[in-house]
């Protein structure tokens, strides 16, 4: 069975949206703890969904294409 290129990115969004969930959850956790500052979840959800946009923001400015300078250079 063939992915569709829709199917595909929707895939790599919502991967990326837990990826970033999982870590930012984790090091709001261990930074507040280590600070001795009572953990807010809410905190670390919002950062993690602002995290997730840069993210796609910086995906989509990088290009995909090669230099020609690494063209020349097998």
């Amino acid at each position: 069975m063939i992915k569709s290129s829709v199917e595909v990115k929707l895939m790599q969004y919502i991967v990326t949206f837990i990826w970033s969930f999982l870590l930012v959850s984790m090091l709001n956790y261990v930074v507040s703890s280590v600070l001795g500052a009572p953990f807010d979840f809410k905190t670390g959800a919002i950062v993690s969904v602002v995290f997730s946009i840069l993210i796609f923001i910086i995906g989509a400015i990088i290009p995909n294409d090669p230099t020609p300078e690494a063209a020349d250079h097998h």
